[in-house]
């Protein structure tokens, strides 16, 4: 499993965000790139053990939020703990928290 997995809610239309586009990553460089799956899923995305450090998600919400066309959510890696980023997404907001 990939140290770092996502998932994104439409909370809108209450069901999963499929085709998201999603980028992870790191000063600048990407790391790892995926699409979320009809689950609204990225179990895949990058490698599984990252270096410390801090990261970014970038989220290409452009055909799910006219408000949003993008959101980027950082977050540090301290270990080699597996990290779930969940995001919670509607057409004028987004939340966004640690899973498990």
């Amino acid at each position: 499993m990939s140290h770092v997995t996502t998932h994104v809610l439409d909370t809108s239309a209450g069901r999963p965000a499929d085709g998201i586009a999603v980028t992870l990553e790191r000063g600048g460089e990407v790391v790892a790139t995926g699409t979320t799956d009809a689950d609204g899923r990225i179990v895949d995305l990058g490698p599984d053990r990252l270096d410390a450090g801090t990261y970014r998600l970038r989220f290409d919400t452009g055909g799910r939020s006219p408000f949003f066309p993008e959101v980027v959510v950082a977050f540090v890696v301290t270990d080699d703990t597996h990290l779930h980023v969940p995001l919670l997404l509607s057409p004028h907001g987004y939340t966004t928290y640690r899973g498990s």
